[in-house]
């Protein structure tokens, strides 16, 4: 019996979603439709429809149109440096940070325990540098609160109150049987998400919440318990936008760290990313000849994607890339060598940008 997109939303595992329109009927997810015109600019997985869906980003476009105050929250989880897929998620807290919202971004440092078995002790190495790589994408740290969720007892506070309002069951039917350290940290991220709404930070006001699909259990946990403490704390249920997920390279459904050919990091050997990018998976066909005669299947290319993702800007330039794959014209070895080159160019720039920031970092982690 075939599983249900329903099954496979895991937040702490793999996930591969074939058919996204399902998740509109199954979760109540909303369409984009015409929110996305009200926007004063929109950046590339914006027109891409690569975030596809939302929770409520009416508030959002509202509060951006009118000048008005809002949040947006986000995190990473620190085991490890950042890989390329991360990065989407910065790039969205970036751009709505641009259009007039207060960043809270967490380090989610006791998730990396509960689910990965990092000590806070190695995690706060970890978590300087993903915070440098935030920094040299484009976060603005004036206009940021960047915490890690173990030194920050408001989160904490916010979990342990709003528990009396779940029950075990409810745990369950959302995101199996997992054991409680996870259930625990899954509160403590509704207390990330609702930190911005705090009397220390002016109080409730809409916030964003930008993230993969495979983050909606916590969305939706958040936004049942908004509800219920809404008459006594004033809270606004959060928002949220929801961005597709990118596959790996070895061709999986998501890039994952247990499998390091899936991905590549931001401060890894160009050297190593080219290897990596030269034996990647593709949408080709066994012989040159059937991908000149056939054509290849550029919807099923991790290098496309990429393109698609992150490194293609130009919408006429990625459909010419587009159909010179599907129509044969071009081999994967081109494909790949412009890949190698757009993406090592990008983080040559990357890396030297980052020298910048490491005293910065660590003077907002609190790092001696």
């Amino acid at each position: 019996m075939k599983r249900s997109n329903m099954d496979l939303i895991d937040p702490w595992g793999s996930i591969e979603i074939e058919n996204y329109e399902k998740l509109f009927e199954e979760f109540g997810i909303q369409r984009m439709d015409g929110l996305v015109d009200k926007l004063p600019c929109k950046p590339s997985f914006i027109r891409r429809g690569i975030i596809f869906g939302h929770r409520d980003f009416e508030r959002i476009v509202e509060a951006i149109n009118k000048q008005q105050p809002f949040a947006v929250m986000s995190g990473i989880k620190p085991t490890g440096p950042l890989h390329i897929g991360t990065i989407l998620t910065l790039r969205e807290m970036i751009f709505f940070q641009k259009l007039g919202g207060v960043v809270f971004y967490c380090i989610a440092d006791i998730e990396a325990y509960e689910d990965n078995g990092i000590p806070l002790e190695e995690s706060e190495k970890i978590a300087l540098d993903n915070v440098v790589d935030a920094l040299a994408l484009g976060l603005d740290p004036s206009r940021s609160y960047i915490y890690r969720q173990s030194k920050e007892n408001d989160v904490k506070d916010l979990a342990i109150i709003l528990a009396r309002a779940v029950t075990l069951s409810t745990m369950e039917a959302i995101y199996g049987v997992r054991h409680m350290g996870l259930y625990m940290s899954a509160l403590i991220q509704v207390g990330d998400i609702l930190l911005p709404q705090l009397k220390r930070f002016g109080g409730p006001k809409p916030t964003l919440v930008p993230v993969g699909i495979d983050q909606d259990p916590h969305i939706r946990l958040c936004r049942d318990l908004a509800h219920k403490f809404k008459e006594k704390y004033g809270f606004i249920l959060p928002s949220a936008t929801y961005h597709k997920i990118i596959r790996g390279l070895d061709g999986s459904s998501k890039m994952s760290k247990r499998n390091p050919m899936s991905y590549f990091t931001l401060t890894e050997d160009v050297e190593s990313i080219t290897f990596k990018l030269k034996n990647a998976f593709t949408g080709g066909r066994p012989t040159a000849k059937e991908q000149r005669t056939l054509g290849g299947e550029p919807e099923k290319c991790p290098i496309f994607d990429l393109y698609k993702f992150f490194f293609v800007e130009d919408d006429d330039k990625l459909l010419e890339t587009y159909w010179r794959c599907k129509t044969g014209d071009m081999l994967c070895g081109e494909d790949k060598a412009f890949a190698i080159e757009v993406v090592t160019s990008f983080i040559k720039e990357h890396q030297e940008r980052r020298k910048a920031f490491i005293d910065k970092s660590r003077e907002i982690l609190n790092l001696d």
